[in-house]
């Protein structure tokens, strides 16, 4: 049986839109709270995000995801997308000061350390197609796009829908399904 291009394309999206669920519930739904959290799921699920959320421009060359704050994420993020691509852009872990004037990246990890900064960053990158993250309580409703947060030792994630279209991102149901929204 012959199938049409885009049936088969069709296929192979309803496929890694399964394939990505499955991979955030397991990460999310199995991670129980330790001493120390396990980045490497924080990192995985980051890398995730490059596929289930549509900026509206490319700003470089490469897709840059940055780093507020002294925090174990960097190295894993790092181990997480070496050789990997967000489309055709290589993707590229940076460190970012929170006193910086600007920040030139498609997503900004805010970390717990650096949580007193979330104010002036969100209005700093306000204009610009940067997808804030964070892990700091009730960080969504203030500003960041999407928070992790431990809900009875389960990692969750914490959407806020509104602060993702108001920086002309666009998110696929398939991941606002996955998490909590707030406002």
């Amino acid at each position: 049986m012959n199938l049409s291009v885009d049936r088969v394309r069709f296929v192979e999206a309803v496929v890694k839109r399964f394939f990505f669920g499955v991979v955030i519930l397991l990460s999310v739904s199995g991670l129980h709270a330790q001493e120390e959290l396990d980045y490497s799921v924080h990192a995985n699920i980051i890398y995730h995000f490059t596929k289930y959320v549509n900026w509206p421009s490319v700003k470089s060359s490469d897709f840059i995801i940055g780093i507020v704050g002294e925090t174990p994420l960097t190295d894993e993020l790092k181990k997480a997308v070496a050789g990997k691509k967000a489309g055709e852009q290589n993707i590229v872990v940076r460190k970012f000061s929170s006193s910086s004037s600007s920040f030139n990246c498609n997503i900004l990890f805010i970390s717990d350390a650096a949580s007193s900064s979330l104010k002036k960053i969100v209005s700093a990158t306000a204009e610009d197609p940067v997808l804030i993250v964070s892990e700091n309580k009730g960080s969504a409703s203030k500003g960041s796009c999407i928070n992790f947060m431990v809900i009875h030792d389960k990692l969750k994630l914490e959407i806020n829908k509104n602060n993702i279209q108001q920086r002309g991102l666009q998110i696929a149901s398939e991941l606002l399904q996955l998490g909590i929204q707030v406002k």
